[in-house]
């Protein structure tokens, strides 16, 4: 389960792996949105409420959250880890074991490159998810991408690269697999500006 934490706005997003494989398939997601006229109190409920029910529904094994990045406006860092605090809060009640990734992890293990921009990162779990419909949250796509990242990243670190001296590795097999979710973004982003241009 991945979540994209906010204070005005929080998805989540539950994904199963099929087997070994890469392939994985979206079981649910959602998201809430909070108004600067309610308590504090009242949206911190809303956002716990709802990683406390997803929780309760699916079951995760694991849930994946973004961390903190420091942006340069403080006062959206501030809000936004009032939110990421209600949501590990609830992750912890339930008992299940927590992971955090930075925005950059997230978009180099999803698209191949950290500088992606949130449309590359829809369109990639699209691909990776084979979606006839993306959800129309960006906040539900970054929570199902920060899942798709973990799955990725718990691949390597159980593959055995991962070694007491250092983090995981990318090995040959995870550059072509890189190189491919590449191949993918820029062929269905180039159809995409072919039939922009055609209109």
């Amino acid at each position: 389960m991945g979540i994209d934490p906010g204070l005005a706005s929080t998805g989540v997003g539950v994904i199963e792996r099929v087997g070994s494989t890469d392939t994985m398939r979206l079981l649910a997601s959602a998201h809430v949105t909070t108004h600067e006229r309610q308590g504090m109190p009242e949206r911190l409920a809303k956002i716990h409420d709802l990683v406390r029910e997803t929780i309760e529904r699916w079951r995760p094994g694991i849930v994946a959250i973004e961390s903190v990045f420091f942006a340069k406006n403080v006062k959206s860092a501030v809000l936004m880890s009032h939110g990421r605090g209600a949501a590990i809060l609830a992750a912890h009640m339930a008992g299940i074991e927590l992971c955090e990734y930075s925005p950059l992890e997230i978009k180099q293990s999803v698209v191949g490159k950290g500088r992606a921009s949130k449309d590359q990162v829809k369109k990639l779990v699209e691909i990776l998810l084979k979606l006839d419909v993306v959800p129309a949250s960006d906040h539900e796509t970054d929570a199902i991408a920060c899942a798709i990242c973990h799955v990725f990243r718990e691949k390597m670190r159980t593959g055995g690269r991962a070694t007491a001296a250092g983090p995981a590795t990318s090995s040959p097999t995870d550059q072509r697999r890189q190189d491919q979710r590449k191949a993918l973004l820029a062929l269905s982003m180039g159809a995409k500006r072919g039939r922009k241009k055609r209109r």
